[in-house]
């Protein structure tokens, strides 16, 4: 099937990270045009660009997420390189990986996380949006898309990470919203969320090398395996592509394999070596 991102300018916040970088590779798969942001690692960053021989046809632009004038930035670039940024995923984000109760999460973490997970995605909508009422719709009648790369915490909680959690709820809102004003600059532009669930990246490594973590983890969802990058960033590329997806808008695509708020399995029906192995799979 021809997704018809061929063609598309598809613009990534964080993109050096697990998920970041995956999607830089599933969507340059398709034949998209690439902008690229990073922060702390955009060095890097540059550096695998180049060695994918993607320098024609990415431009990698460092930015602090959570500054609403480096957002609108990254934006400016891309246009400037590229054209109309069409698809816009704000995947930028932390989970500070300290476990504590709300009433004694230092203040200065709960301001950086919302700064960079819930604003640095508001920031990103509101470029994106900025740039189609400049530009306008395509000519060729594909709509723009915008993906917020959300999180189960967001639906369930999570303990000790209220910071976390509270900001991935924030983007239903965000998005539910946006998706009704985008239209009136692209009557065909949509806006979704992808909500992965537990995903082997750097970020989470450290929590899931935790002994008995893995098997904890696996007990709440049907699919006993956890997601990798790649699983995330394929589901973005159905939700971004005109073809797919094209009526699609307002939702949330949760990728955690069936997980709910429960266990689903004993702790003895749970066979951490054969999780691990899933993760090699394609």
């Amino acid at each position: 099937m021809n997704l018809q991102l061929d063609d598309a300018t598809v613009l990534i916040t964080g993109a050096s990270g697990g998920i970041g970088w995956a999607l830089a590779e599933a969507f340059a798969a398709e034949g998209a045009q690439l902008v690229l942001h990073g922060h702390t690692a955009a060095a890097r960053l540059s550096q695998r660009v180049a060695g994918e021989g993607w320098s024609d046809r990415a431009l990698c632009v460092q930015a602090d997420i959570r500054d609403p004038g480096e957002v609108a930035r990254i934006f400016n670039e891309g246009e400037t390189r590229f054209g109309r940024i069409d698809v816009a995923i704000a995947n930028a984000g932390i989970w500070p990986p300290a476990a504590q109760a709300l009433d004694e999460l230092p203040l200065d973490r709960i301001q950086d996380t919302v700064a960079v997970n819930l604003m640095g995605a508001a920031w990103t909508a509101r470029a994106w949006m900025a740039g189609l009422r400049r530009l306008g719709p395509r000519a060729d009648g594909r709509g723009a898309s915008l993906i917020l790369v959300g999180s189960t915490a967001g639906r369930f909680g999570e303990p000790g990470h209220a910071d976390y959690a509270m900001t991935k709820s924030a983007l239903h809102g965000l998005m539910r919203s946006v998706k009704n004003e985008v239209v009136h600059l692209d009557p065909y532009a949509r806006a979704n969320t992808v909500e992965p669930g537990w995903t082997v990246t750097p970020m989470a490594e450290a929590a899931l090398d935790e002994p008995g973590a893995i098997a904890g983890v696996a007990r709440t969802m049907a699919l006993r395996q956890l997601a990798r990058p790649v699983d995330i960033a394929r589901a973005c590329v159905v939700l971004a592509s005109p073809a797919a997806s094209r009526h699609v808008s307002g939702e949330i695509l949760t990728v955690a394999g069936g997980m709910e708020g429960r266990h689903l399995w004993r702790p003895d029906q749970i066979d951490e070596a054969a999780v691990r192995t899933r993760l090699a799979d394609d």
